[in-house]
């Protein structure tokens, strides 16, 4: 989206099954198939089937299937939990998933970090409750998650909305467990425009949003990676279908009440007292053609209210610049985190 508030998008083909083969031949082969593994498995013994069983326990707890926190408000957090060494942990833009950071979390992990991230309530494979889709409630359960880790010495890194989840986190419950933080084409300080903040962008583009977000968001998962958020718009700009259609998987599976009221939160929460709490190193990194959030009202903002903050600014990077110069936004993560 452009500061005027004009929608920009680039309409897409929706996506479109697979063709099915021979199904006579795939059921014979899958009854053969599925035969042949219950007879393995019949024949393990008692001792080797639990072993495998708990190879998919997390760092700290004994969860067999998959890793969860549950909240002290009912709500379950799915995370991930890879490697050993300094722990780095994602907090991921909307409507998306921890998968967001596939690309980040294989190579830290490959460079000897502990990386985990997780999926916000209401997205991915959380939980999809009703309420609670607010900064305060994505802060404390970040922080339940970070407890339930008990996480220390922790490196946070906040893409997009995920960057004000990491704001609110470390002014909501202190720096204790933090060494320090990256805000990447983040939301801070405030998106809406208001008496204090001339530069934003008018409410009127965020109604927009949720009322697409409510009419047809399987529509609006593809228009929108398809156009600003990976700069896909842009005159030679070549857009990778997978990288779109990752986005609409994301975005669905998540919940459409989560997302709605999310919009709100991510434009109307006023970040400014947070930032002036920190004292954390901090990285602030905002490419300057970003569409979504608006490079002039966001990154060099931030920065100049985070004492002793970094700002890098990336000429002609686009929002979703962490998947698609992954490389260099890698290299300057990894950079800063060993400085």
């Amino acid at each position: 989206m452009d500061r005027t508030g004009k929608n920009p998008y680039m309409p897409q083909q929706a996506i479109h099954g697979a063709g099915i083969g021979s199904n006579i031949s795939r059921r014979d082969m899958l009854i053969g198939s599925a035969a042949a593994l219950l007879a393995t498995a019949v024949s393990l013994p008692a001792n080797a089937q639990s072993t495998t069983s708990s190879a998919h326990g997390s760092h700290q707890s004994g969860e067999k299937s998959m890793n969860t926190v549950t909240t002290k408000d009912g709500v379950t957090i799915y995370y991930k939990d890879w490697g050993s060494g300094q722990p780095i942990v994602f907090s991921h833009g909307w409507p998306l998933s921890a998968d967001d950071w596939d690309t980040q979390m294989m190579f830290f992990l490959s460079h000897g970090f502990r990386v985990i991230a997780h999926d916000r309530r209401g997205h991915g494979r959380s939980s999809q409750v009703a309420d609670g889709h607010d900064m305060d409630h994505y802060a404390d359960d970040l922080a339940a998650l970070t407890a339930h880790l008990n996480l220390k010495n922790a490196i946070h890194v906040g893409h997009s909305t995920g960057g004000g989840e990491v704001t609110r986190y470390i002014a909501r419950h202190g720096e204790s467990r933090v060494a320090k933080a990256v805000l990447i084409s983040s939301v801070p300080p405030i998106m809406v425009k208001t008496p204090d903040n001339p530069g934003g962008l008018p409410k009127s583009v965020f109604d927009g949003f949720q009322a697409q977000v409510a009419a047809n968001r399987a529509q609006f998962y593809i228009d929108l990676p398809a156009g600003p958020f990976y700069g896909y718009n842009r005159a030679g700009a070549k857009a990778s279908q997978g990288v779109i259609d990752n986005w609409w998987r994301q975005g669905m599976m998540g919940g459409v009440k989560a997302h709605y009221d999310g919009i709100v939160a991510f434009s109307q929460t006023d970040f400014v007292p947070d930032l002036k709490k920190f004292t954390v190193p901090t990285l602030v990194m905002h490419g300057d053609d970003d569409q979504i959030v608006p490079y002039a009202d966001a990154g060099p903002l931030s920065a100049k209210l985070v004492k002793g903050a970094i700002l890098k600014t990336y000429k002609g990077f686009p929002h979703g610049m962490p998947t698609t110069n992954a490389d260099t936004i890698n290299a300057d993560l990894l950079a800063f985190i060993k400085s």
